[in-house]
């Protein structure tokens, strides 16, 4: 009796959660929008201005609009700002950023055991059509990183072309099945400062290998390359 009166003590009294920062800031920007009364289609104000007006750091702004653009609340387009797609209960999206932090290390996981041997199996099986699609993948990837742009399509499509490469059916499918909790991850990661043309050197450091036909290399570099950018701010203390 004395061991349950004591675990339902420690229960009680574990550490408190503060929320960090970005969950305040997305909680500070939802209100905003209620307060302004925005609907779909409108835009927030640009992240300069959002930082001033919050006292906060521009890169505090970005990681909050992130996390609303991954939850489908906004659309940030490159020289356009955040366009509002849907106007959620505020109670709904914090719900769900908690559950993403949850999921996100098990997907970088299942990218880990997925993607490494696939870059491997791919390097062993390509044909010319599978490096012409990788190929044309980087290009657009590239071509999005100079002009400031983030690479999200061209990431998407280098990935792609990687896994058809490995002409592996079961492989691919359970890539399928991992698909869009890739793509809530890559958004969050693309979004860091010096991500993009950080994963682009990856990518081509795996495409060099795939078409060198180096099975280990191409490994090697998928593992090293999904490391660097699983380094998301969502798992970061504050």
């Amino acid at each position: 009796m004395a061991t349950a009166r004591k675990s339902g003590r420690e229960t009680a009294l574990r550490p408190f959660v503060r929320p960090r920062l970005y969950e305040q800031l997305v909680e500070r920007l939802l209100d905003h929008i209620q307060a302004e009364g925005l609907r779909v289609g409108d835009r927030l104000p640009p992240e300069r201005e959002l930082a001033s007006q919050l006292a906060v750091s521009r890169a505090s702004v970005s990681q909050a609009l992130v996390a609303l653009e991954v939850q489908g609340v906004i659309d940030v387009r490159h020289g356009d700002g955040a366009v509002i797609l849907e106007i959620p209960p505020e109670r709904q999206v914090l719900a769900a950023l908690h559950a993403r932090r949850n999921r996100v290390r098990d997907v970088i996981e299942a990218r880990e055991a997925l993607e490494v041997k696939l870059a491997g199996l791919a390097a062993v099986r390509r044909t010319a059509a599978d490096l012409a699609a990788i190929d044309g993948a980087l290009e657009e990837m590239a071509r999005d990183v100079v002009q400031g742009g983030r690479g999200v399509v061209g990431d998407e499509r280098f990935h792609a072309a990687v896994t058809a490469a490995a002409h592996s059916e079961l492989l691919a499918r359970l890539m399928t099945e991992i698909a869009e909790l890739i793509k809530e991850s890559r958004v969050e990661s693309l979004s860091q400062p010096g991500r993009p043309k950080q994963s682009l050197d990856g990518h081509r450091v795996v495409a060099e290998a795939i078409r060198a036909g180096d099975a280990g290399r191409a490994s090697t570099g998928m593992a090293e390359h999904i490391a660097a950018v699983s380094d998301v701010a969502l798992l970061r203390e504050d």
